[in-house]
């Protein structure tokens, strides 16, 4: 039997849209991919989007560009990615500042996470380390609560930023043991750190990559980690569930997402493809070594983490009563 090569065309085309494809999305990608992250070079974000993205462009045979759009706490370069077409072409990857503690911090935001992305996956997870500068004279978590209620309002707590994860872990402890501190805030994670190092400031909530070398290195002491069992690169050192606090089980996460409207195979060949970036060997050792775990879950199991995240810190800033200007 034969068939005119219109007829083939045409008999191509109509199984293409019968299984829900356009011909350009049956191609896809067709061009580079841009991934935003909202925050300057170096950091944890980015980091993760350009470990994933090493591994997605192998994966899908174009470039993918990482384009730094620092600012308000992550939200610029987030509602930019809200703004951009909803092609697959323009993706995101950024903190649980980002997805769920700006939601909750800021009154007027130019983007929700929940109506304007489409949540592709939580790439990694890493728990905050509580540590305090080395002079500091306690030796664990509970000598800590005790020298705050007999000091109130005068252990300083250093943090990267008012509304960053290290902050509300901070106030979600004071919450939690009834204590109080003083917040510190410095600009980004480097400068608390030396100055926690120095003994300008006594106590933070810090990304477990972040500290785990000066840890090491006794130039800091770590009193608990804020995961819900004790982490590999630090084996001594307890959760804060062990301690005693509990309710306090903290991670800081890094995800990827798109403009709301994806096409759903465009959306379910990045899920797919994100996934299998975020847990190749090579991208697992590069997370592990910096003390990321791989998640790498699906959209929908990222849309009912979120929700479940954003309430959360909600309680916790309205509780702190913790505003930032806008």
């Amino acid at each position: 039997m034969k068939f005119s090569a219109a007829a083939l065309v045409g008999s191509v085309l109509a199984s293409t849209i019968a299984i829900g494809l356009t011909p350009a999305l049956a191609q896809y990608p067709e061009q580079n991919l841009t991934v935003i992250v909202p925050f300057p070079a170096g950091g944890a974000s980015d980091i993760a989007g350009r470990v994933t993205s090493n591994k997605l462009a192998e994966r899908l045979g174009k470039s993918v560009i990482i384009e730094n759009r620092a600012g308000a706490n992550g939200s610029l370069g987030a509602t930019a990615m809200k703004n951009a077409k909803p092609d697959g072409y323009t993706l995101l990857v950024g903190s649980i500042g980002v997805y769920a503690i700006n939601p909750a911090l800021y009154k007027k935001l130019g983007y929700d996470p929940l109506k304007d992305f489409d949540l592709l996956s939580v790439l990694v997870r890493t728990p905050n380390v509580l540590v305090t500068s080395p002079q500091f004279p306690v030796k664990n978590v509970k000598e800590l609560i005790a020298h705050l209620k007999a000091n109130p309002n005068k252990v300083t707590f250093a943090s990267s930023g008012v509304g960053s994860s290290d902050h509300l872990t901070a106030a979600l402890f004071w919450q939690k043991t009834g204590t109080t501190g003083v917040h510190v805030p410095y600009k980004g994670g480097a400068p608390a750190i030396n100055d926690l190092m120095g003994g300008h400031a006594d106590v933070s909530f810090q990304n477990l990559g972040a500290v785990a070398q000066q840890i090491r290195g006794g130039k800091l002491k770590a009193l608990a980690i804020t995961g819900d069992k004790r982490a590999d690169a630090l084996p001594d050192v307890p959760t804060i569930g062990e301690e005693g606090v509990n309710d306090l089980v903290v991670y800081s996460w890094q995800a990827a997402a798109a403009p709301k409207g994806l096409p759903p195979a465009v959306r379910a060949k990045l899920e797919t493809e994100i996934a299998a970036a975020a847990t190749s060997p090579e991208a697992k050792k590069s997370f592990n070594d910096i003390g990321f775990d791989v998640v790498a879950n699906t959209g929908a199991q990222f849309e009912t983490f979120l929700k479940g995240e954003i309430d959360r810190w909600k309680a916790v800033v309205e509780t702190g009563n913790i505003t930032v200007d806008q």
